[in-house]
């Protein structure tokens, strides 16, 4: 049994929506696909949502994959924080 504070395990592969938050910039959605595409490719263009904020300002995607273990998160998570408008990984 699982102890109250560990998280819930994840069973592979599975459908994994990454949402993605930043400054919006002129390449913010390009650069993200990059990442996402180098990582999971083949994941599907058609499930990618993106919203701007209120005054413009931050742009939020979230992105549905096929997630294949803990590696392939874990370097998608590093790939996207090191691009430099991202602000969040969820």
């Amino acid at each position: 049994m699982a102890q109250p504070d560990e998280p819930p395990k994840i069973e592979f592969p599975c459908d994994y929506p990454v949402k993605v938050l930043g400054r919006a910039a002129s390449d913010f959605e390009t650069l993200v696909l990059e990442v996402f595409a180098l990582h999971a490719p083949g994941f599907d263009q058609r499930s990618v949502t993106v919203r701007a904020s209120s005054k413009g300002t931050f742009s939020a995607m979230t992105v549905t994959i096929t997630a294949t273990g803990p590696d392939q998160l874990s370097a998608l998570h590093r790939d996207l924080m090191a691009i430099g408008c991202v602000q969040m990984v969820l």
